[in-house]
């Protein structure tokens, strides 16, 4: 296997508030679930391409009434908030600047905090460590428009609502659901040498996320199951729920 140098950033995360007369109704034209059964804990969500990739991974949270809290990527946010003006120019609702929040693991779930206690390096590696094993990927800007919602499973994870109407996106990704089935899709895998990158490529094998273990690395990749058997990287199991077929029951 190609090794390649070793990705040892932490990542860095942004929230930006929506909020307005229309921000439910524009959200809910933008985001993969569905924006009416929001409540206070973050739901991770995506906004779409029109190829039907993700352009914007998210979590997002109903935090009053219209007013919706979503957290990016920091190196996404200011494209986001790019985004939501475009698409939003006659919508009646208003952004927030991008203000940092902190990952961190909160009753073994991976999660965000304002608190500056949780601004620790050790706070963030638990978040990464929690979140790889959970299948919770993060996109970062180098991934933006790289994977399909279904190849990540975003579907088994609540993030995915294929019968809320359209938004960016939906008639690719309807489709595929309906119609066919990802042949590569998330898994989560341990590797051996330095941790690669996000959206790297171990030969045919592309990393969502990785950090580096005391073996060498964890990592979220996309890969067709063949693919991964041909490997040296080993596979580790994710939460029952993501172990289900990608493809829609029949």
């Amino acid at each position: 296997m190609t090794q390649i140098s070793n990705a040892s950033i932490l990542p860095k995360f942004a929230q930006l508030t929506i909020q307005g007369e229309d921000a439910e109704k524009f959200l809910q034209g933008q985001l993969t679930c569905d924006v009416t059964k929001l409540g206070l804990s973050y739901q991770a969500a995506a906004i779409g391409n029109l190829k039907g990739r993700i352009e914007f991974g998210i979590w997002i949270k109903k935090q009053a009434e219209k007013q919706y809290d979503v957290v990016i990527s920091a190196d996404c946010a200011d494209a986001l908030q790019a985004h939501l003006k475009k698409y939003g120019a006659f919508s009646k609702f208003e952004t927030s600047a991008p203000t940092p929040i902190y990952p961190c693991v909160l009753d073994n779930v991976p999660t965000f905090s304002h608190k500056d206690d949780h601004n620790t390096t050790e706070d963030t590696q638990a978040w990464m460590q929690c979140s790889i094993a959970t299948g919770n990927y993060w996109i970062v800007a180098a991934t933006q428009g790289e994977f399909q919602p279904q190849e990540l499973r975003l579907h088994q994870r609540g993030g995915m609502d294929y019968d809320k109407g359209c938004y960016l996106g939906q008639e690719v990704i309807a489709r595929i659901y309906f119609k066919s089935a990802p042949k590569a899709f998330l898994h989560y895998v341990q590797g051996t040498g330095e941790a690669p990158s996000a959206g790297d490529k171990l030969d045919k094998i592309q990393v969502v996320n990785a950090m580096k273990n005391d073996d060498g690395f964890i990592a979220l990749v996309v890969a067709r199951p063949e693919q991964l058997a041909e490997s040296d990287l080993s596979i580790l199991d994710l939460p029952a729920a993501l172990q289900a077929d990608v493809a829609r029951a029949k």
